[in-house]
């Protein structure tokens, strides 16, 4: 029994979601940054507890989608995990979509190719989240 469970579990559509948000990550974390270092961010009118919320967000997310994408033998948890960081991601590049938008002194290529990955991952997210809800 534990076998089908954790084979369905890997198989499911949540698991592979967070798989696929997890390998995106990094591109996205790649982009952000030549726009935030480029940009002078430190600079920018941002406070700092809008900052930190940011981070605690980032990490929140990270730490949901790891566990719904290591999970193997609790498909309720993963569905839960993938869900939680599913929204959480959305808004958080939602946050950065925006701040970055009122915040940045111009709009270079940086911006708008990390804007353009931003978008591309709500999208899949957002298209995603339907089946994992549904599952």
């Amino acid at each position: 029994m534990t076998e089908v469970v954790t084979a369905f579990t890997l198989q499911s559509p949540g698991c592979r979601t967070a798989r696929t948000l997890l390998a995106t990550g990094p591109v996205a974390a790649a982009s952000w940054a030549v726009v935030l270092i480029t940009g002078r961010a430190w600079t920018w009118p941002i406070a700092v507890p809008a900052r930190l919320a940011l981070g605690v967000l980032l990490c929140a997310v990270v730490a949901a989608l790891f566990t719904a994408a290591v999970g193997r033998t609790n498909y309720a948890r993963t569905r839960t995990a993938v869900i939680t960081g599913g929204v959480g991601l959305v808004v958080l590049d939602a946050a950065v979509l925006v701040g970055a938008a009122l915040a940045a002194p111009a709009v270079t290529w940086p911006l708008v190719l990390a804007a353009v990955i931003s978008i591309a991952r709500i999208g899949f997210t957002l298209r995603a989240l339907p089946s994992v809800i549904a599952a």
